[in-house]
């Protein structure tokens, strides 16, 4: 099994579903079964508990248990966690050390709506990662208002090593660029479709998105291209994840989950506990000729 290093921090970071039954509880065997799959796909690290996981309507308990079910079956993969998704302080601080304990090789903290004060978030976030020794990364979660955080801070929290990544969210080349321009050795991890091409050629160097969630592989077989030189394969790859992209865009997570139940893991059903309803007909309908174009193409199984 692998373990985190600066060296290999770099790559896709294939964000992990929740599986449920039909009470909207979580079914922990299919999850075992999909985080299998996951690792599989040829990414370098798996991300449990985060916003494709639900990790909002999750409670502390759940988001343990999937985390180190998300260990156990990482095979060559790391595994990275949101670890301070309780509301108060001291809450967030035994999260952390509970998150640690499950075995995962990385902590992400989310910027918790301070990204509007400097100041306090950079203190907040050097405060929370004294409390573990495994890596630090960030994540701006579009679940807390005031999110979004400034190259400056984040280079406040870069510059001795402190943190090493960020799963930027601004979807904005200015915004990505802005942390790139600060990241010192830490790796800016994009989640915008749109700008990952883009990203790239401007130095981002990771990939942490929701067509993750469903087509790890796409993002492996892209980042490879573009690492070894291959420029034209690249650009190739590139649009093979916008059209993954379009195609789960609507109704997701629940399209990603449909995605994933068609590749295999059978038993993935496509409700969220978001409060949405089961997919369309003619939503599935979409969805299967889109995975069906996709295995003609060489691109899924």
């Amino acid at each position: 099994m692998s373990k985190l290093t600066r060296e290999n921090k770099d790559g896709i970071y294939s964000l992990m579903l929740t599986p449920y039954h039909d009470d909207l509880t979580v079914d922990y065997d299919t999850y075992e079964e999909y985080a299998d799959w996951q690792a599989a796909q040829g990414v370098a690290h798996l991300f449990a508990v985060c916003g494709s996981s639900e990790m909002k309507d999750l409670q502390l308990e759940e988001r343990l248990k999937l985390a180190a079910l998300t260990v156990k079956h990482k095979g060559d993969c790391t595994v990275v966690a949101c670890a301070n998704m309780e509301p108060g302080w001291f809450g967030q601080v035994e999260e952390v050390k509970r998150m640690e304990q499950t075995g995962v090789d990385g902590v992400v903290f989310t910027t918790k709506g301070y990204g509007n004060d400097d100041e306090r978030l950079v203190s907040y976030i050097r405060e929370l990662a004294s409390h573990t020794t495994l890596p630090v990364y960030l994540y701006e979660f579009p679940g807390y208002s005031n999110h979004l955080m400034s190259g400056k801070a984040y280079g406040e929290l870069t510059k001795d090593g402190l943190v090493w990544g960020i799963k930027d969210t601004t979807c904005t080349l200015e915004g990505i660029k802005s942390k790139i321009e600060n990241q010192h050795d830490s790796t800016v991890i994009q989640a915008n479709m749109p700008f990952l091409w883009d990203g790239y050629v401007a130095g981002a160097r990771g990939v942490m998105a929701t067509p993750t969630t469903c087509g790890g592989a796409f993002f492996a077989r892209f980042h490879e291209a573009f690492m070894s030189g291959d420029m034209a394969l690249a650009e190739q790859r590139y649009l093979e994840i916008m059209l993954l992209d379009n195609a789960i865009d609507a109704d997701f997570n629940r399209s990603a989950k449909e995605l994933v139940r068609l590749q295999g893991i059978r038993n993935f059903k496509a409700i969220s506990r978001g409060g949405a309803g089961p997919l369309r007909p003619a939503r599935m309908r979409g969805l299967k000729a889109f995975h069906d174009w996709c295995v003609a193409n060489g691109l899924m199984k």
